[in-house]
Protein backbone atom coordinates (compact mmCIF):
# COMPACT_ATOMS: atom_id res chain seq x y z
CA UNK A 1 0.00 0.00 0.00
CA UNK A 2 3.00 2.45 -0.21
CA UNK A 3 2.18 2.78 -4.36
CA UNK A 4 -0.57 5.48 -3.89
CA UNK A 5 1.08 7.52 -1.55
CA UNK A 6 4.70 7.61 -3.73
CA UNK A 7 2.10 8.77 -6.20
CA UNK A 8 0.13 11.22 -4.13
CA UNK A 9 3.40 12.83 -3.44
CA UNK A 10 4.42 12.60 -6.94
CA UNK A 11 1.43 14.41 -7.92
CA UNK A 12 1.78 16.93 -5.52
CA UNK A 13 5.46 17.51 -6.23
CA UNK A 14 4.01 17.99 -10.07
CA UNK A 15 1.74 20.34 -9.11
CA UNK A 16 3.52 22.30 -7.12
CA UNK A 17 6.21 22.59 -9.63
CA UNK A 18 3.83 23.70 -12.15
CA UNK A 19 2.11 26.32 -9.96
CA UNK A 20 5.68 27.66 -9.60
CA UNK A 21 6.69 28.00 -13.04
CA UNK A 22 2.97 29.24 -14.29
CA UNK A 23 2.55 31.78 -11.17
CA UNK A 24 -0.23 30.43 -9.63
CA UNK A 25 1.47 29.77 -6.54
CA UNK A 26 2.45 33.76 -6.23
CA UNK A 27 -0.87 34.67 -4.72
CA UNK A 28 -2.74 34.52 -7.80
CA UNK A 29 -5.74 32.63 -7.86
CA UNK A 30 -5.68 29.06 -9.30
CA UNK A 31 -6.20 28.62 -13.10
CA UNK A 32 -5.16 32.87 -13.49
CA UNK A 33 -3.26 33.92 -16.33
CA UNK A 34 0.38 35.26 -16.34
CA UNK A 35 -0.01 39.26 -15.92
CA UNK A 36 1.21 39.70 -19.27
CA UNK A 37 -1.72 38.18 -20.74
CA UNK A 38 -4.49 38.86 -18.56
CA UNK A 39 -5.23 41.97 -20.49
CA UNK A 40 -5.54 39.81 -23.46
CA UNK A 41 -9.28 39.25 -23.78
CA UNK A 42 -10.50 36.08 -25.13
CA UNK A 43 -13.70 37.05 -26.07
CA UNK A 44 -14.59 40.81 -27.71
CA UNK A 45 -15.37 43.40 -25.09
CA UNK A 46 -16.84 46.03 -27.57
CA UNK A 47 -16.79 46.47 -31.70
CA UNK A 48 -13.85 45.25 -32.97
CA UNK A 49 -12.15 47.82 -36.05
CA UNK A 50 -13.09 47.43 -39.86
CA UNK A 51 -11.13 50.44 -40.85
CA UNK A 52 -7.60 51.10 -40.53
CA UNK A 53 -6.86 53.46 -37.93
CA UNK A 54 -3.90 54.15 -35.71
CA UNK A 55 -5.46 52.30 -32.28
CA UNK A 56 -7.95 49.39 -33.68
CA UNK A 57 -9.11 46.65 -31.24
CA UNK A 58 -8.65 43.26 -33.49
CA UNK A 59 -9.44 39.93 -33.08
CA UNK A 60 -6.57 37.63 -33.73
CA UNK A 61 -5.64 34.39 -34.50
CA UNK A 62 -1.85 32.36 -34.72
CA UNK A 63 -0.74 30.19 -37.67
CA UNK A 64 2.35 28.30 -38.11
CA UNK A 65 4.39 27.18 -40.91
CA UNK A 66 3.54 23.42 -40.62
CA UNK A 67 0.20 24.78 -42.11
CA UNK A 68 -0.44 25.20 -46.21
CA UNK A 69 1.87 28.04 -47.25
CA UNK A 70 5.25 26.91 -45.53
CA UNK A 71 7.85 29.27 -44.45
CA UNK A 72 7.87 31.57 -47.20
CA UNK A 73 5.66 34.75 -46.99
CA UNK A 74 3.57 36.89 -49.44
CA UNK A 75 6.28 39.30 -49.79
CA UNK A 76 8.84 36.76 -50.62
CA UNK A 77 10.43 36.56 -47.37
CA UNK A 78 10.31 34.02 -44.25
CA UNK A 79 8.01 34.19 -41.44
CA UNK A 80 9.45 35.05 -38.34
CA UNK A 81 8.00 34.67 -34.57
CA UNK A 82 7.04 38.16 -33.09
CA UNK A 83 7.53 39.21 -36.15
CA UNK A 84 5.59 38.45 -39.11
CA UNK A 85 1.37 38.71 -39.47
CA UNK A 86 -1.13 37.68 -41.64
CA UNK A 87 -4.38 39.63 -42.73
CA UNK A 88 -6.83 40.46 -45.50
CA UNK A 89 -4.69 42.98 -47.84
CA UNK A 90 -7.53 45.18 -48.89
CA UNK A 91 -7.71 46.06 -44.67
CA UNK A 92 -4.34 45.90 -43.72
CA UNK A 93 -2.26 46.53 -46.76
CA UNK A 94 1.69 44.90 -46.77
CA UNK A 95 3.90 46.01 -44.57
CA UNK A 96 1.57 47.66 -42.25
CA UNK A 97 3.75 47.45 -39.19
CA UNK A 98 1.94 47.25 -35.35
CA UNK A 99 2.33 46.94 -31.92
CA UNK A 100 -0.06 44.57 -29.57
CA UNK A 101 -0.54 46.77 -26.59
CA UNK A 102 -0.89 44.57 -24.15
CA UNK A 103 2.51 42.40 -24.31
CA UNK A 104 4.46 45.14 -26.80
CA UNK A 105 5.12 42.80 -29.23
CA UNK A 106 6.00 44.18 -33.06
CA UNK A 107 4.67 42.70 -35.91
CA UNK A 108 4.57 43.33 -39.78
CA UNK A 109 1.74 42.44 -42.19
CA UNK A 110 3.56 40.24 -44.87
CA UNK A 111 1.04 37.73 -45.57
CA UNK A 112 -2.77 36.54 -45.92
CA UNK A 113 -4.77 33.68 -46.29
CA UNK A 114 -7.74 32.58 -47.70
CA UNK A 115 -9.64 32.14 -44.18
CA UNK A 116 -8.68 35.94 -43.46
CA UNK A 117 -10.39 37.79 -45.92
CA UNK A 118 -13.39 39.73 -45.37
CA UNK A 119 -13.16 38.80 -41.56
CA UNK A 120 -10.86 42.03 -40.07
CA UNK A 121 -8.84 39.28 -38.17
CA UNK A 122 -5.24 38.99 -37.90
CA UNK A 123 -2.74 36.33 -38.03
CA UNK A 124 -0.13 35.81 -36.49
CA UNK A 125 3.01 33.93 -36.70
CA UNK A 126 4.14 31.17 -33.56
CA UNK A 127 7.46 29.34 -33.88
CA UNK A 128 5.75 26.42 -32.61
CA UNK A 129 2.41 24.34 -32.75
CA UNK A 130 2.08 24.01 -29.11
CA UNK A 131 2.19 28.17 -28.89
CA UNK A 132 -0.14 28.30 -31.97
CA UNK A 133 -2.63 26.93 -30.11
CA UNK A 134 -2.04 28.37 -27.02
CA UNK A 135 -2.62 31.55 -28.68
CA UNK A 136 -6.20 30.67 -29.76
CA UNK A 137 -8.68 33.39 -30.85
CA UNK A 138 -7.61 36.90 -28.35
CA UNK A 139 -9.56 40.23 -28.86
CA UNK A 140 -6.31 42.62 -28.37
CA UNK A 141 -6.39 46.62 -28.92
CA UNK A 142 -3.63 47.49 -31.63
CA UNK A 143 -1.32 50.23 -32.32
CA UNK A 144 -0.65 51.06 -36.13
CA UNK A 145 2.51 51.95 -36.16
CA UNK A 146 3.11 52.43 -40.13
CA UNK A 147 0.51 51.79 -42.63
CA UNK A 148 1.70 49.77 -45.16
CA UNK A 149 1.03 50.63 -48.92
CA UNK A 150 -2.25 49.33 -50.88
CA UNK A 151 -1.05 49.93 -54.23
CA UNK A 152 1.81 47.94 -53.40
CA UNK A 153 -0.23 45.06 -52.03
CA UNK A 154 -2.68 45.48 -55.42
CA UNK A 155 0.36 45.51 -57.54
CA UNK A 156 1.46 41.97 -55.55
CA UNK A 157 -2.06 40.41 -55.58
CA UNK A 158 -3.30 41.22 -59.77
CA UNK A 159 -0.47 38.39 -60.75
CA UNK A 160 -2.23 35.69 -57.93
CA UNK A 161 -5.89 36.50 -59.29
CA UNK A 162 -6.49 32.72 -60.03
CA UNK A 163 -8.04 32.09 -56.29
CA UNK A 164 -10.61 33.30 -55.29
CA UNK A 165 -9.96 34.76 -51.95
CA UNK A 166 -7.05 36.77 -53.43
CA UNK A 167 -9.71 38.10 -56.51
CA UNK A 168 -11.83 39.75 -53.40
CA UNK A 169 -8.61 40.96 -51.98
CA UNK A 170 -7.84 43.06 -55.03
CA UNK A 171 -11.34 43.99 -55.92
CA UNK A 172 -11.09 45.79 -52.49
CA UNK A 173 -7.55 47.48 -53.07
CA UNK A 174 -9.09 48.44 -56.29
CA UNK A 175 -11.96 50.73 -55.00
CA UNK A 176 -9.10 51.88 -52.14
CA UNK A 177 -6.48 53.02 -54.47
CA UNK A 178 -9.38 55.17 -57.14
CA UNK A 179 -10.16 57.02 -54.35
Amino acid sequence: MKTPAILRTIVLAAASALAACTGTGTGAKPGAKPERLQTLAVRPERPISTTASRRMYVRTTAYHHSEPGGRATAVGGYLKPTHSAAADWSWLPAGTRFRILASGDEYIVEDYGSALVGRYTIDIYKATRPEMNAWGVRYVEIEILQLGSYPTSLAVLIPRQKYPHVRAMVAGLQKKVRR
